[in-house]
């Protein structure tokens, strides 16, 4: 049995949870998420909705997957819902700059052009100044996939450690030519 999807999720306060056959919604402070399940597992309510239990029929390699994706998954969007979700990022470089115009995020990052990302809808992103990024929302996916996309437009490079990274994200300097 999953470890993970055997535990009920328990409903946080000013979150509504409503199944409907293959169909997840949450409600909450932050926004509304919507999610369809496989067939391989069940997701009910419990005491009076207060959890959320899922569970599967079989002992298939495929439902035995499923079972602990869809409560992690489940989960995410009641906490999203509730608190949301941040990542912020940090553009490091000379001459590097980030700015928002209008629904699209304007980077300067060593190219001979600016790119222009533009922002999805439910995401908010704020720039505090022009070297860091704040990418907040209540579905955990599409934060982090906005933040990866972005960082993949300039990784840190190993030498000097220029590029966009995670705040906090530790980058590995290479010694150069002259270390030899």
């Amino acid at each position: 049995m999953s470890r993970i999807g055997k535990k009920p999720i328990p409903v946080l306060d000013g979150v509504k949870v409503a199944v409907d056959g293959l169909t997840v919604n949450v409600e909450g402070p932050k926004g509304k998420l919507s999610f369809t399940h496989r067939e391989e597992v069940k997701v009910s309510l419990e005491d009076g909705g207060k959890s959320v239990l899922v569970s599967r029929d079989n002992e298939d390699r495929s439902s035995r997957a499923f079972h602990g994706l869809t409560r992690a998954l489940i989960n995410n969007m009641i906490l999203g819902v509730k608190n949301g979700y941040e990542k912020k990022l940090e553009v490091v470089g000379v001459g590097y700059v980030v700015s928002i115009k209008g629904k699209a995020l304007n980077l300067r990052v060593g190219f001979a052009n600016e790119l222009q990302v533009p922002i999805p809808e439910g995401l908010n992103v704020v720039c505090p100044d022009q070297t860091h990024v704040n990418v907040s929302g209540c579905d955990k996916q599409a934060v982090g996939q906005f933040a990866a996309q972005v960082r993949s437009l300039r990784k840190p490079e190993p030498y000097k450690g220029k590029g966009i990274r995670y705040v906090g994200e530790q980058v590995k300097l290479k010694p150069g030519k002259s270390a030899t």
